[in-house]
């Protein structure tokens, strides 16, 4: 009886010996991401796509991380253009979750409602597509990998005027967006010699719009340009359609925009209505840079349903580099001050965009510009770079810095 007692203790402490070793070989330090995007509603296409270069960049670069550090994405549905559904959700996923990082937000008004929570619980966010300009003034621990619609608007605007078009309408959605591109076009276009003839503005998602009647008084006017701007989506080829039934073109009224009214993922909708479109952005899928080819091929691993990534995509896959760096910098374990501190300073030349930096003192991102022209290449519409405007801060002029 005796030994067998022995022996059953020398099995114990053998065992309670390897537990004790276990937290020392198998420790864990996980990083919980909080994801706040629009997967259900009318408007969820955006969402879907910026969700795409989320996981894409989650999925291809997990081996990365240090070992025995994972990151943990706990997602959460907007469900469109609601900012106090999205402020509920990131309080709850900062107290009840305890995230470390917040991340995503398609809609401004969202996003401006996120980033005060953020700042209150001094926990970093990332914002991968809404482009208002004061998102990043409400809450120091904000950052952006996406846009401003003055960082494209800008620049197309002073491109117009040099390239002979002497008088332009704007038409925009009415929100944040749509006011900051269309101030920024109207400056630029004026400061290099052209004159803006009229201003019109759309009801914003989740309306429902009928473009004829506004479309109808531009053709009355008779711009030699419209600068346009309407969330990307299924209503970017709904304003497009309206102005082939009204007949603008016929007119010889040009129509130029920012990315958002001919996204990759919905340009073969477009189609025939599109080719020799002009319009200034940070991203095409279909850019040759070697980054970028990486950058579809991972996507296209993922998801094989023919749509092609696009801005969205492109900017949530940069903000989940960010987090990616900021992780493995700090080996898993960081204040919420020091990620803001390092989100702050995040670079790099590895962006399927482009070189990509985050000014420290705005919170804001610089990026390059690129002109693009719509053309059919092998039976598909695509986004064709002509031109680089390299460097542009959020206010759309060029920094110089690299």
């Amino acid at each position: 009886m005796q030994k067998s007692w022995t022996i059953l203790t020398a099995g114990a402490a053998a065992a309670l010996l390897a537990v004790a070793m276990l937290p020392a070989a198998q420790a864990q330090t996980v990083v919980k991401v909080g994801v706040i995007n629009t997967f259900s509603g009318p408007n969820v296409a955006q969402g879907d796509m910026m969700e795409r270069g989320l996981q894409a960049y989650y999925k291809t670069h997990q081996k990365e991380l240090p070992k025995g550090v994972t990151i943990e994405l706990v997602e959460r549905d907007d469900t469109g253009i609601h900012p106090d559904i999205a402020k509920r959700l990131a309080t709850e996923l900062v107290t009840r979750d305890h995230v470390n990082v917040l991340i995503g937000a398609v809609w401004s008004p969202n996003a401006l409602a996120i980033a005060p929570v953020a700042a209150q619980a001094k926990v970093p966010f990332v914002v991968t597509n809404a482009a208002a300009v004061p998102i990043t003034l409400k809450s120091p621990y904000t950052i952006r990998t996406s846009f401003t619609l003055g960082q494209q608007a800008f620049p197309l605007g002073t491109w117009a005027a040099k390239h002979g078009y002497k008088t332009a309408y704007t038409a925009v959605t009415d929100y944040a967006p749509g006011h900051e591109g269309r101030d920024a076009f109207i400056k630029a276009f004026s400061d290099a010699g052209g004159k803006i003839v009229g201003q019109v503005t759309f009801p914003p998602p989740p309306n429902v719009v009928d473009f004829a009647p506004f479309l109808l008084r531009i053709k009355d006017t008779k711009p030699d340009v419209v600068y346009v701007f309407v969330p990307a989506g299924p209503i970017a080829t709904q304003i497009m359609k309206a102005a082939a039934d009204i007949g603008l073109q016929k007119a010889k009224i040009h129509l130029i925009s920012t990315e958002d009214l001919v996204p990759d993922e919905e340009i073969q909708n477009i189609g025939e209505l599109g080719v020799g479109l002009v319009t200034s952005g940070v991203y095409s899928s279909f850019a040759t840079r070697p980054a970028n080819k990486a950058f579809v091929a991972a996507y296209e691993k993922l998801y094989t349903d023919g749509k092609r990534p696009d801005f969205e995509t492109a900017d949530a896959w940069d903000g989940m580099s960010a987090i990616f760096d900021l992780v493995k910098a700090t080996k898993g374990k960081f204040t919420g001050e020091e990620g803001i501190a390092f989100l702050s300073k995040w670079k790099t030349q590895h962006s399927p965009k482009g070189p990509v930096m985050i000014d420290p003192e705005t919170r804001q991102i610089t990026q390059n510009v690129y002109l693009r022209r719509i053309e059919k290449k092998g039976g598909k519409f695509v986004n064709v770079e002509f031109e680089t405007i390299p460097m542009v801060n959020y206010l759309g002029m060029p920094t110089g810095k690299k």
